[in-house]
């Protein structure tokens, strides 16, 4: 699931953010102004639900490859515009097609053993192989691409399966392990036999996790000095489903660092914390389109659409922290700027919403509630409860306008693990408010197209063949030059109501006596700086 970040990464999941997304820091004055960086201090960092799984080639939740962030380092990274630095690589060239690395000298993994090219390339084989089923494949690595290690040049040559309009930048997405953790996959779960700037040393499900840092490490993204002053020496990750609290302990100093959403942001603006933004997604609609599954019919997902009132959901679920929606990727720095979204959804009627599901053959029963063949409407809408707390009455306003056309629809609030449990395991869904969190377009392909779970991540079972035809050839164009595709490819998925997407919100993330970049919609570890 998608940075992709389904990010996958959705709200909750990269994808789902399943999301947090991409940023930059706040203008004007903040605290941090009258401080001195400090040496030796722990930085308390507070996120709204568990991980569960840290394998990086197996997770897509946003939470877990934040936390994998601290703890495996990719080839390159990208800076706050979107362009390479170097990481585990110090070279690179790349087409749409292909790609070669040189690795920097010195490396070693988080035992102190070194990490080879042939195991850089291990794990590129390991998501671009589909026996291995990884929710990546599509998304940071084609399925099918082929990695060749020379470990005595220090090098590695990339032959992508399918032609990839962003063959680097999604390289840039995929935490490296080494070669234990490669054995051993188990290891990976809990965040170990990484590659980057920590360690991990202590975890309590649900509560916290203990990272130590490296001081081995040298390699840190674009131009980081291992000498900085004001470096942690160690990361709590502290399990705080309640925004409010994440406030609280915020404003004490016992966190120093938890995004926000909703109205405890006025309280943290006014005591002039430090912030990074994002613009995450919040409104997105999936319907699920499995066989059997009301959504598989276009006109049912219409009328469901048209039932709501999405702009005054929108108005819910963002307070006053609204963002434009223009496309399915929000995270900066947004590669194609066009816009996918605009006319393409329909309006709120709810005289057409009625007809189309009386069209359609289901006629209001005795209790109001419509029936067809003897079946209620009767569907199971479930959203990602570490979102924030306008999630909760943004769905029941969603309900009510269901309810008034006839429609039976229980609401399901699940964590992170549990929504990634529903949506690519038992398919127990109908609808999902789970929004994907995005940093390229091509990160969306495999989540609506291609093979459904288990085999794949196309959790809504979506066939859109106009969507597809768009997108091989957009691919096929690197970079910015297949936008125009890319964005009509969105369209294609709007105007069929396979995703609908409504409700974009700036979510900062605070900072007390720290502060930080978010980039690509996740916390850069090398960028944390502690203050006294």
């Amino acid at each position: 699931m998608k940075t992709a970040r389904l990010t996958a990464a959705m709200a909750g999941v990269v994808a789902l953010t399943v999301s947090a997304c991409g940023g930059s820091a706040q203008s004007g004055t903040d605290r941090t102004a009258n401080q001195k960086l400090v040496d030796g201090k722990t930085f308390t960092y507070a996120i709204p639900t568990d991980p569960g799984t840290l394998d990086p080639a197996i997770t897509v939740l946003s939470v877990a490859r934040n936390l994998d962030g601290f703890l495996y380092d990719s080839l390159i990274n990208l800076d706050s515009k979107g362009q390479p630095e170097a990481a585990l690589a110090e070279k690179w060239e790349a087409t749409t097609t292909t790609a070669s690395f040189t690795l920097r000298k010195g490396i070693t993994c988080a035992d102190g053993s070194p990490l080879t090219a042939s195991d850089v390339a291990a794990n590129i084989n390991y998501v671009g192989d589909p026996a291995n089923k990884s929710p990546l494949a599509g998304v940071t690595v084609t399925t099918g691409t082929k990695a060749v290690g020379d470990t005595a040049a220090g090098t590695v040559k990339i032959t992508s399966g399918s032609p990839d309009a962003f063959l680097l930048r999604n390289l840039s997405g995929l935490p490296i392990v080494c070669a234990k953790g490669l054995a051993d996959r188990k290891t990976l779960a809990k965040g170990e036999n990484g590659t980057g700037m920590f360690t991990m040393s202590e975890i309590v499900p649900n509560d916290h996790y203990t990272l130590t840092r490296r001081k081995d490490y040298t390699w840190g993204a674009g131009q980081f000095d291992s000498k900085q002053k004001g470096l942690p020496d160690k990361v709590t990750i502290r399990v705080i489903p309640n925004m409010t609290t994440s406030s609280n302990l915020l404003l004490s100093g016992e966190v120093n660092a938890a995004s926000i959403n909703g109205q405890d942001q006025q309280r943290l603006r006014a005591q002039r914390l430090f912030h990074s933004d994002m613009v995450a997604p919040l409104g997105e609609l999936f319907f699920n389109q499995a066989p059997g599954r009301v959504g598989a019919d276009q006109a049912v997902r219409r009328a469901l659409v048209q039932a709501v009132d999405l702009p005054q959901v929108a108005k819910v679920l963002t307070r006053d922290g609204s963002a434009p929606v223009k496309g399915m990727v929000t995270i900066e720095p947004r590669p194609c700027d066009g816009d996918s979204v605009t006319g393409k959804i329909p309006g709120f009627d709810v005289a057409a919403a009625k007809a189309a599901l009386d069209a359609a053959g289901w006629k209001p029963g005795p209790d109001g509630i419509r029936v067809k063949d003897g079946k209620r409407l009767a569907l199971t809408a479930v959203y990602g409860t570490q979102v924030g707390p306008t999630m909760a009455p943004g769905a029941e306003l969603m309900q009510q306008g269901w309810k008034s056309v006839g429609v039976d629809v229980t609401l399901k609030g699940v964590d992170s693990p549990g929504l990634s449990q529903l949506l690519f395991a038992t398919g127990e869904w109908d609808i999902s408010m789970a929004p994907l969190g995005l940093t390229l377009p091509s990160q969306l392909v495999p989540f609506v197209s291609g093979g459904q779970p288990p085999q794949g991540t196309n959790f809504a079972h979506i066939k859109n063949p106009q969507y597809e035809a768009l997108v091989a050839k957009a691919a096929s164009q690197a970079g910015e030059a297949g936008c125009a595709d890319w964005t009509a490819a969105e369209s294609a998925l709007f105007e069929k109501q396979d995703v609908v997407q409504f409700a974009n919100s700036v979510v900062p993330t605070y900072g007390n006596n720290a502060k930080f970049e978010i980039v690509n919609g996740y916390l850069k570890p090398t960028t944390i700086r502690m203050y006294a």
